[in-house]
């Protein structure tokens, strides 16, 4: 079996960039397996995933020989070789529904990652954590003790090597200075359909309000609040016989098959941030 490898890459657009990318490839005994391209004609950038076969060279050759092909073009790229899983740390409060639905799907052959750690500032999930014979990480947090939490859980971060972080339902604001150390690889799952509802108990703003639609939003996490750039959403119809509850319980299904979703595209390499949008070849 070849050696698979996927590269992403964007660039400004140009003339000739699919066969610039195609022909770097085939003069390396590259066979191209799946491939997407999308021009954003508002902002003039080009983006590209592709999913190739190689066995003419190695890692560290294709990535030496990219650098130099990329730089023409203005390229930011990266690439990845599809059979290692993603590295991840996942980081959880006191609700453990998107937890355990995480922990299910990767147990199950069915999300590419290699989850190295779970990090949680409450004692409830340790024992779901070893029964997946995953390291469980309790790190208390407070107003006065949060930079010090912060400064423990990059660490745990770091030492894992972790290139995902996963926020299911992790209940704690990150300070500026770590969602800048996480830039573009930490995924939060808010508990509504953005924008709207923001904040705490957003099931009971969404009753009182009548709503007849619910939903979920998987964004990557930054500095301000809930604005990061938006992997996925989803909704559920609802009516006026529903309680909180079961909003709440409805809620927590998207939720879970949302955070699912964008993580498994993020892992997969198919996400491609494009200033404060994505770019998803599914």
């Amino acid at each position: 079996m070849k050696p698979t490898y996927i590269l992403t890459l964007s660039c400004p657009d140009r003339l000739g960039l699919v066969h610039a990318v195609s022909g770097f490839l085939l003069e390396r005994g590259g066979n191209i397996e799946e491939a997407a391209q999308y021009n954003d004609v508002d902002t003039g950038l080009f983006f590209m995933r592709v999913q190739f076969a190689c066995s003419q060279l190695t890692h560290e050759d294709l990535t030496t020989q990219l650098t130099w092909f990329a730089q023409p073009f203005e390229m930011q790229w990266s690439l990845h070789a599809r059979a290692q899983p993603m590295r991840t740390v996942i980081m959880v409060s006191k609700e453990g529904h998107c937890l355990n639905d995480l922990l299910f799907r990767w147990k199950s052959g069915l999300l590419p990652l290699d989850i190295r750690a779970i990090i949680s500032n409450h004692r409830e999930f340790y024992q779901l954590a070893a029964s997946y014979n995953v390291p469980f990480h309790h790190l208390p947090v407070t107003a006065a003790t949060k930079a010090q939490a912060e400064a423990k859980q990059y660490e745990i971060i770091q030492a894992e090597e972790a290139e995902l972080v996963v926020l299911a339902r992790y209940m704690q604001v990150l300070s500026d200075d770590l969602c800048k150390k996480l830039s573009g690889r930490a995924i939060n799952i808010h508990h509504s359909f953005l924008p709207s509802f923001k904040g705490a108990k957003p099931y009971y703003q969404a009753h009182d309000r009548g709503v007849k639609l619910i939903g979920a939003t998987a964004h990557y996490v930054t500095a301000d609040l809930d604005e990061g750039p938006i992997i996925e959403q989803d909704v559920a119809r609802v009516d006026h016989s529903k309680t909180v509850e079961d909003l709440t319980t409805l809620g927590r299904d998207t939720e879970s098959q949302v955070l699912a979703r964008a993580v498994k595209w993020h892992g997969e390499h198919r996400v491609l941030i494009n200033g404060h949008k994505t770019v998803i070849f599914k």
